[in-house]
């Protein structure tokens, strides 16, 4: 199967209000169409998650962050950075509510990976995007340190990737303060 068909594959779980795993541009990870909250209340339950914590979304470009947040600019620090940036915005718009923190924000990174890139674009949607464990387990950098759990709970497992255990790190994790300042939360 060529990457472009396991994409299609993925997108078509999506569109059908399912939850895939797929590599990210740092992890494998759970995923869905963010703007379904049935889906992305799945993603808490496979991975035994407080909904009160947070899930951040990937989007494919600026125009797709723009039409999400309340923000439409890229700071400086994640379009300079050499790793993903998870850039916290203030306000989340268009997606699933139980994807907003208390406050409204949103996490949100603008991935330029192929794989998750791809997904969002063919979704035309921003992608939830979380380690693929069990909450508290370790982060699975390969896909053969999956829990059996989490993959028979899925709808659809890329095959794209499967092999690859380059290591990565997690991203970069700032927040945007409405007055424009920047707060590093995870260096």
């Amino acid at each position: 199967m060529t990457q472009q068909e396991d994409i299609e594959r993925a997108v078509d779980a999506m569109r059908r209000g399912g939850v895939i795993v797929y590599p990210t541009d740092t992890v494998w990870g759970i995923g869905c169409d963010a703007r379904c909250s049935e889906a992305v209340r799945r993603v808490f339950e496979i991975k035994r998650r407080a909904d009160s914590k947070a899930l951040i979304t990937l989007v494919d470009s600026e125009l797709m962050l723009a039409r999400h947040t309340a923000c439409c600019q890229l700071p400086a620090i994640a379009a300079e950075s050499g790793r993903p940036v998870t850039v916290v915005y203030p306000k989340g718009i268009g997606v699933a509510p139980e994807l907003l923190a208390e406050d409204g924000s949103i996490g949100v990174r603008l991935t330029r990976e192929s794989i998750s890139a791809g997904l969002c674009g063919a979704l035309g949607a921003p992608l939830v995007s979380t380690s693929a464990n069990i909450s508290g387990e370790p982060t699975p950098t390969c896909f053969d340190r999956i829990d059996a759990e989490i993959l028979s709970a899925v709808d659809y497992v890329m095959a794209s990737r499967r092999d690859d255990c380059t290591a990565t790190q997690p991203s970069m994790v700032v927040k945007l303060m409405a007055d424009g300042n920047i707060i590093i939360l995870r260096p």
